[in-house]
């Protein structure tokens, strides 16, 4: 007689006080996740020109470009080892732990003698980043009740533009970098303690419960197909993303006068956020519109149309540049929310924050040297705008990927 009877996970049909309790620190995550993400973005030229020391144009844009890097480097691997990591301990512990980790890091930069050290701070910042993105969405997916999860996955996505948002906002008001990242306290502090207060998932702690023999035939070689594709779509929308991110506030900087540009650079990061918050609330919806295959056809080709608006026929920048930035930012925005929602249902439980871990870093791989050749290509490209352009064409690609990938079946 089985001394463990599995008794099948009822889909919840009411949202508990838990349960918003656990969305509010997911979010919350998310969002702090985003502002650390681009921190380092909107205070980059002077970081690296008060930790070299020197001026020399080549050697700053060099050092800035590992900074950014690596920083993706981190989130790459930090995204698949804490969904390794949620499959085995538990989706609200990891997402805790890594919600600390990457405050503890952007603390630890505001005390940084070198930019090397400032390099390994990023890492795992990184690091504790790319888990958080992964396991919160992985829980919020098994815990919420069907008829809202789709809405709700959408706006999750929002919390990531609000984090970017912040972070031009902390720019445009604390002009000193050190006292800027000291802001890491907040995602160490609430991280802790948020320990004892997220809802873990039943499907996980019932799969968990399951004989080995049920589970022998779950493997991720099973799903090599939902892979593939979920990695390129994710992948290439990721690199183009980051493109930009990481390096407007530097283009936006080339086109002012020397000495001038902190406001200019704190204003076009909370443009990005803000028209990516918009988008991420919209995601669900254009979701129940379009589909998701349409929805994604729909970001791949905005985001690439208007990347060569912006970046080709910009030479200052105006109040025409930032709306075309704002509209930018709408599509990505939308993008996360089709994303995030539709590639972790790909995958069953037992591999589902692996599989998605997987999907949303693979890209990452190549995202790292995307951001770092961005600034190494700008003088043979002639300038950061065409830089930052010729990796938009990536968009193409996903738009490519999605058009020619039949609909997947969902595995709830």
């Amino acid at each position: 007689m089985n001394e463990n009877p599995i008794v099948p996970v009822a889909v919840p049909d009411r949202i508990t006080s838990s349960l918003w309790t656990t969305y509010a620190i997911c979010f919350l995550s998310t969002a702090l996740g985003g502002a650390v993400s681009v921190l380092m973005s909107v205070y980059l030229p002077t970081v690296v020109r008060d930790l070299l020391g020197k001026s020399d144009p080549d050697l700053l844009v060099q050092v800035s470009s590992y900074i950014n890097a690596t920083f993706l480097i981190g989130w790459t691997i930090g995204g698949v080892v804490w969904g390794v990591i949620g499959d085995r301990i538990g989706r609200a512990r990891a997402v805790a732990l890594a919600f600390a980790m990457f405050g503890l890091f952007t603390v630890l930069i505001a005390f940084a003698p070198s930019w090397g050290y400032v390099i390994a701070c990023r890492f795992f910042a990184g690091f504790g980043v790319g888990g958080v993105l992964v396991v919160t969405v992985t829980l919020l997916l098994e815990i919420w009740p069907l008829k809202t999860r789709a809405i709700i996955i959408g706006i999750i996505s929002v919390a990531f533009p609000i984090g970017i948002f912040s972070a031009g906002t902390i720019n445009y008001f604390i002009a000193g970098w050190r006292e800027g990242f000291m802001a890491g306290v907040v995602p160490l502090v609430v991280g802790l303690l948020s320990l004892p207060l997220l809802q873990e998932s039943e499907r996980w702690k019932q799969d968990r419960l399951r004989p080995q023999e049920k589970n022998d035939g779950v493997h991720l070689t099973t799903y090599s197909k939902q892979l593939i594709m979920g990695s390129v779509i994710f992948g290439t929308m990721l690199i183009g993303l980051w493109a930009v991110f990481s390096w407007v506030p530097t283009w936006v900087q080339s086109m002012l006068p020397d000495g001038g540009g902190q406001k200019e650079r704190g204003m076009s990061m909370m443009i990005l956020g803000g028209g990516a918050l918009l988008g991420g609330v919209v995601s669900g919806w254009t979701i129940n519109f379009l589909g998701f295959r349409k929805a994604m056809l729909l970001c791949f080709g905005g985001c690439f149309a208007l990347s060569f608006v912006l970046f080709k026929l910009n030479t200052t920048f105006t109040t025409i540049a930032m709306v075309e930035m704002s509209l930018l930012a709408i599509f990505f925005g939308i993008s996360q929310g089709v994303l995030s929602g539709y590639l972790p249902q790909l995958f069953p439980v037992k591999v589902r924050a692996t599989a998605t871990g997987l999907c949303f870093n693979v890209g990452r791989i190549f995202t790292s040297a995307a951001v770092f050749f961005v600034g190494s290509w700008v003088t043979a490209l002639g300038g950061y705008g065409h830089s930052i352009f010729f990796f938009s064409w990536v968009f193409v690609i996903g738009l490519a990927a999605v058009f020619f990938t039949k609909k997947e079946q969902t595995l709830y």
